[in-house]
């Protein structure tokens, strides 16, 4: 026989809760109070009926959350928020040309030893699936390294650029026959424009180059380079004529005597135009250089060797131009270099950095770097090389940024 105590307790809660629904002004309503466990009851019902109802709002919200939290996420973090790969390619014929590639990569990049130099860098990671901003070709100075600008390199490629760093065949840290070989001064943007052959003809780079979006960054010889490149035509023997009338220009004019072995990056010597320019030969100087080449759409000439230049052909530039001088440069005297693109090429983006010597545009080394113009690796008092680098880096960037867009 059931006992009647259950039902019981159900009448007794049925009429509790008519009289909770009755009117307030009823007499009644106020005087009854529900057993406690009747009112545990009713708490343990409303949290369960919020916590289910939580529930389904979560399911059905979730993935347009979860889409929208992503796209913040997208929108918040730069396309360059990320790492820099580094590959060694070489370019095969006459003169091989080595050339450091760092590119977009997702892997994280540390800092790797590399003789003198610490590039943050992921060697052989895997390219990130983003498409290239474009590509930035970048010549050293004469005696220099691929490396000897990894930091302006590696931000470049975190940025989304691929970036090529050749390291120049005959003028290099190991060898520098180029110099009195009677074609300095259209081998090294042909050796430019050999790279950028290659890429462009690569299966793997080739098709990832956007149109259009090339650029090059160069230092002292490599600013020489990059603005011959963009147009400039050097008159070699301007290069003796200028040593022969000027006293003030000891840095540039003392350079090429003698063999260099350190990856330094200075000037082009004077010595390059010394040499026999016979314009009839294959592959030498002639009296006017000119090669240009129009697939290049914006440069960075960084404390430029340029006193060759012809006017004229400086002020018939139609590439946009960078161009950056170093207040304290006693290898290339500003006024004859950097001063004069700037006087002939005014509509150049001119800018002087304060207390920088020649070699403040380069990777700070961790060694001293010895060569016929300074040690590469010091610095004039008071300036700090390392901490100029993030606003170098940052002004490059942005350039070539508006520049190949």
């Amino acid at each position: 026989m059931r006992s009647p105590l259950p039902q019981r307790i159900s009448r007794h809660t049925a009429a509790f809760r008519r009289r909770a629904l009755e009117p307030a002004g009823c007499a009644t309503y106020s005087a009854v109070k529900p057993p406690l466990w009747v009112a545990f009851d009713e708490r343990r019902t409303v949290t369960l009926i919020l916590l289910l109802a939580l529930r389904s709002a979560w399911r059905n919200a979730r993935a347009p959350l979860l889409a929208a939290f992503m796209t913040l996420l997208a929108w918040a973090t730069p396309a360059s928020a990320q790492y820099a790969g580094l590959r060694t390619l070489v370019v095969p014929g006459a003169e091989a040309v080595t050339v450091a590639l760092f590119y977009p990569t997702p892997v994280v990049a540390r800092i790797q030893p590399m003789g003198p130099w610490r590039p943050v860098v992921t060697p052989g990671a895997p390219v990130a699936a983003a498409p290239l901003k474009g590509l930035i070709l970048i010549s050293h100075g004469t005696g220099g390294h691929e490396l000897g600008h990894h930091n302006l390199a590696t931000r470049l490629a975190a940025d989304g650029y691929l970036v090529a760093a050749l390291r120049h065949p005959g003028d290099n840290w190991e060898d520098r026959s180029m110099i009195t070989s009677g074609r300095y001064f259209s081998e090294r943007p042909r050796q430019v424009s050999r790279v950028l052959d290659a890429l462009l003809a690569s299966p793997e780079w080739g098709p990832r180059i956007p149109a259009g979006r090339i650029g090059a960054v160069g230092h002292s010889a490599g600013g020489y380079t990059v603005l011959a490149l963009a147009g400039a035509q050097a008159e070699p023997a301007r290069a003796a004529q200028h040593c022969r009338s000027v006293s003030d220009d000891p840095g540039f004019c003392s350079l090429g005597k003698l063999p260099s072995r350190s990856p330094s990056g200075q000037a082009a010597p004077a010595a390059a135009a010394a040499a026999p320019a016979q314009g009839s030969a294959a592959g030498q100087d002639g009296p006017l250089v000119s090669v240009a080449d129009p697939r290049i759409r914006a440069v960075v000439a960084m404390a430029p060797m340029a006193v060759v230049f012809t006017p004229d052909s400086l002020k018939a530039i139609s590439v946009p131009v960078r161009l950056m001088v170093a207040e304290r440069d006693a290898v290339l005297t500003g006024k004859y270099h950097g001063g004069y693109v700037a006087a002939n090429l005014p509509a150049a983006q001119a800018s002087t950095v304060p207390g920088a010597g020649h070699f403040a545009f380069m990777a700070q080394s961790v060694w001293p770097l010895a060569s016929e113009a300074g040690d590469a690796a010091a610095n004039p008092e008071g300036f700090d090389r390392v901490a100029y680098h993030a606003t170098l880096e940052n002004e490059v960037t942005e350039f070539l940024d508006r520049q190949l867009r």
